[in-house]
């Protein structure tokens, strides 16, 4: 039988550069034994103006705030894992090359 690293096929991502690119500001993770599942979410608050008496005020009396869903991807804990991988890399790239840290 052949092992999934002798089927290695060249990836094309077709539709790439038709998705649109969202903001996502909140996140929640909810796991099973061996599933997670990211929610990707914006949240996005009311504009406040005023003194900042008013804007306390407007904002107390505003209540609950919106949260939109973009996505909800579930992911095994291998992945999960994996994808934890990527993101520190390419953070750690980021600060290298932007001096930061």
């Amino acid at each position: 039988m052949l092992s999934s690293d002798e089927l290695r096929l060249p990836l094309s991502m077709n539709d790439f550069d038709d998705s649109p690119i969202l903001l996502a500001n909140h996140f929640l993770i909810q796991h099973q034994p061996d599933e997670f599942v990211l929610s990707l979410s914006q949240v996005t608050g009311p504009p406040l103006v005023g003194t900042p008496d008013e804007i306390r005020e407007s904002a107390r009396a505003h209540g609950d705030l919106p949260v939109h869903t973009i996505a909800r991807v579930a992911m095994t804990r291998r992945r999960v894992v994996e994808l934890i991988g990527l993101l520190q890399e390419r953070v750690d790239e980021h600060d290298r090359l932007m001096g930061d840290h």
